[in-house]
């Protein structure tokens, strides 16, 4: 576990904007992880996907790290923003605009 939780840590330290998921962004392996997606496709950001499915101990991990029990998570810059439901929320009130705009990422116009 140790090994995956050191994974996480650099994964999100190397990347502005990073997701956890089931499957890959070019290939989602579930609704909610497709639905994040089409949401950061739509906003245009640029991001990094790992595929829990892929590996257990991320797929566990991640789960203890955010202390969040379920995928897909969100992360920009450093910090967890949440599942599915918080970021669809915040795509539909402007605050994950916002939150990029005020994190410093860039999105396409």
């Amino acid at each position: 576990m140790t090994d995956a939780l050191t994974t996480i840590r650099d994964t999100i330290s190397a990347h502005d904007v990073v997701l956890f998921m089931k499957g890959t962004s070019a290939q989602p392996q579930c609704g909610f992880s497709q639905m994040v997606v089409r949401i950061l496709d739509h906003v245009g950001v640029d991001y990094h996907d790992v595929n829990v499915l892929a590996d257990d101990g991320i797929r566990q991990g991640i789960k203890d790290f955010s202390d969040w029990p379920t995928i897909p998570q969100l992360y920009v810059k450093g910090e967890f923003i949440g599942g599915c439901d918080i970021v669809r929320e915040m795509f539909q009130t402007g605050e994950l605009k916002t939150l990029l705009d005020e994190k410093g990422v860039t999105v396409a116009a």
